[in-house]
């Protein structure tokens, strides 16, 4: 299990390592380009969801406890990407299966 560390006052998420390592590529390509967006997660506990402004201003930190990196499924974070550039932002996707070669965990 891993960590979204959000904004200078340390505000935490558990998210885990391999949901992480996909959402991290996404975050970090949207940021280079300049496009700030909005991402929902639920909430670990049950009770709700949480939205994040996503912005180039804003400091993240990509916390992981695993030992290993996982392989990245390429088309996971394609359709990643999509939903980040939606009208209504980046929300977690159930993974598909690989239909193209894995890329190289980062």
């Amino acid at each position: 299990m891993g960590k979204l560390v959000y904004n200078a006052l340390g505000h935490s998420f558990d998210i885990e390592d391999r949901t992480l390592s996909h959402l991290r590529m996404v975050f970090m390509n949207k940021l280079r380009r300049g496009e700030p967006f909005m991402f929902h997660f639920p909430v670990g506990d049950g009770s709700g969801t949480r939205t994040l402004w996503i912005h180039p201003s804003i400091p993240l930190v990509f916390h992981f406890y695993g030992s290993r990196a996982p392989q990245l499924n390429r088309r996971w974070i394609d359709e990643l990407m999509h939903e980040a550039s939606s009208a209504n932002g980046l929300s977690v996707i159930a993974e598909p299966e690989a239909d193209s070669p894995e890329v190289r965990s980062a």
